[in-house]
């Protein structure tokens, strides 16, 4: 009996490369994906894809070329998305704190070294 892995490792051992082309193509129902191109040089990105990557009508894409010559799909996002990802400073700072606080840095001015 042979198993997807043969990689030289333990017995029955699968690779995560072949395990990852099985789930794909026999449990996903395959992941090769295909357009057509346009003589206007458009192509229709397939539903799967879209919905993957959250774009709607109107979003713009951007296309990142590796080095061996691979192509890659990024979803430009907007600035309003980023919008959550910095948390908020935990203590706040009242303006007499902050007045306080330069008016401590410009009085040791001079004893700072640098």
């Amino acid at each position: 009996m042979r198993t997807l892995g043969s990689g030289g490792t333990a017995p029955g051992a699968i690779s995560f490369a072949r395990a990852w082309y099985y789930f794909c193509y026999y449990v996903m129902g395959g992941f090769l994906m295909e357009s057509a191109l346009t003589v206007k040089g458009q192509a229709t990105i397939p539903k799967a894809i879209r919905d993957h990557l959250g774009l709607g009508p109107g979003d713009r894409i951007r296309f990142f070329i590796h080095p061996d010559g691979s192509v890659a799909l990024l979803p430009k996002l907007p600035t309003a998305a980023l919008k959550g990802i910095v948390r908020a400073p935990r203590r706040k700072v009242s303006l007499a704190d902050m007045d306080a606080a330069i008016a401590r840095a410009a009085t040791s001015r001079g004893t700072r070294r640098r």
